[in-house]
């Protein structure tokens, strides 16, 4: 099986195959696409960092309405991209997708390099730019559904654990780099945060065309899609991944910014605390996925949301104290709760097809077949899962722009999120009444 051409038998379930060679195949494969992601969520996450160099001493008219614009956009982008990226590593397989959409995010960070060097540049020049960047969120989608094929149902917890948790800290790598580049050359040169990612996208690109397989079997038709779109399953689950990773996306962009206008943090004061949750968060997905394993997944997404009311609730006490100590202790819990609860709700997407899959395989269906349609299936659900998800990130941002228009701080938005979760805790615990999500299931936790 040459790493230069095309795989044509691959079979994970079968155990001689497995521990002969499908394991140190599929861990190779997994090593090079987590690494992409995590340079991918980097990238979606720039502006996030770029935003902080923006203010007005360093020569930027824009306002804290248009930076939160620039944060909604990137947000939406990288949203709406996720089920194209999804299906287009099964139409071209792991190894080509990877490298070609590593090439594609040199376009953003090129366009960032030049326009953060231009700070009398128009808004549109910016949501533009902005817009671009967004494609690197959709590195979730392929990554995660080239995982989904490469493994066995057996370890498939523990590989898209590692995808999730190392392509979400993506986003505390970026803002640990801004940290770095504003505390050693100040606000006055945003333009190296972009330049560091381009021979590291140039890496990432020849990685996976030297160390990635493309896999047979992986074409899903527009069938597939259609028939997850028609699950209830599926819409269930992407109605609490709108509670748990879009505030984790949604936080991750907005939380400078409003260290920033509440507590007049300066653009380093505030970068040094905006990395810490988004790393405690990319930390407590795998886990919550564990919890789910021996607790149930809904008991854990029950919790999860409930601690995100508390939470939020605390945030709100501590804006309305201008309390940041308070404030800041809040928004860590927050993010912990926002990346358990996302282990927690994923743990059980791939339980009712590979269930169906065994039933099929028990009235007599070809087994390879049956498992390699559930394999499609729980794809597809990945991918619209995590577009709707994410465009919770979209509503934070957004809520954030009207409530700083309006009341010129952040709790109107907060009170917002408070009662959303305050829904989303009542939904999971019907859910969890009615048996419409499974108890306790193999953990499996996408980013």
């Amino acid at each position: 099986m040459s790493r230069t051409r095309a795989i044509t038998t691959w079979d994970p379930e079968d155990a001689v195959f497995w521990r002969t060679q499908g394991h140190r195949i599929a861990t190779r494969n997994m090593w090079t696409s987590v690494a992409t992601e995590h340079i991918g969520f980097c990238v979606w996450s720039l502006w996030s960092v770029l935003v902080l160099f923006m203010t007005k001493k360093s020569g930027f008219p824009l306002s804290t309405a248009d930076k939160f614009l620039l944060t909604s956009l990137v947000t939406l982008t990288g949203s709406l991209v996720r089920p194209g990226y999804g299906w287009a590593v099964t139409r071209f397989g792991g190894r080509t997708w990877t490298a070609l959409s590593a090439l594609f995010l040199l376009v953003p960070v090129v366009l960032a390099t030049i326009l953060m060097g231009h700070p009398d540049a128009p808004l549109w020049a910016f949501l533009l730019c902005a817009a671009v960047s967004g494609i690197g969120g959709g590195s979730f989608a392929s990554s995660t559904t080239n995982i989904n094929f490469f493994f066995p149902e057996r370890e498939k917890g523990r590989a898209l654990g590692i995808n999730a948790g190392a392509g979400n800290m993506g986003v505390a790598s970026v803002q640990l780099l801004g940290l770095l580049v504003i505390g050693v050359v100040g606000v006055a040169h945003p333009r190296i945060l972009p330049i560091v990612f381009i021979p590291l996208l140039l890496a990432a690109a020849g990685a996976a065309y030297a160390l990635m397989d493309n896999l047979p079997g992986m074409r899903t038709s527009a069938g597939v899609y259609g028939k997850a779109l028609k699950d209830r399953h599926c819409w269930m689950i992407s109605l609490l991944y709108i509670g748990t990773f879009g505030s984790f996306i949604g936080y991750s962009f907005a939380f400078g910014l409003v260290l920033q206008n509440d507590f007049h943090r300066t653009p380093i004061q505030a970068a040094a605390l905006t990395f810490i949750g988004p790393l405690l968060g990319s930390l407590a997905r795998p886990a919550g996925g564990a919890l789910a394993d021996r607790f149930g997944a809904a008991r854990i997404t029950l919790i999860s949301f409930t601690g995100l009311a508390v939470g939020t609730a605390l945030a709100i006490a501590a804006s309305t104290a201008h309390s940041l100590p308070l404030f800041a202790a809040a928004f860590t819990i927050l993010f912990v709760l926002s990346g358990l609860g996302n282990g927690s709700t994923y743990a059980m997407i791939a339980v009712p097809y590979a269930a169906a899959a065994r039933e099929a395989i028990g009235r007599g269906a070809d087994a390879a077949r049956a498992r390699l349609d559930a394999r499609r299936e729980t794809g597809a659900v990945i991918a619209f899962a995590g577009t709707v998800g994410g465009l919770g990130g979209v509503v934070i941002n957004l809520a954030f722009r009207q409530s700083y228009l309006q009341a010129h701080n952040a709790r109107p938005a907060l009170a917002g999120f408070l009662v959303f979760y305050a829904v989303c805790v009542g939904v999971t615990a019907l859910a969890r009444r009615r048996e419409a999500v499974p108890a306790a299931v193999p953990a499996q936790v996408p980013a």
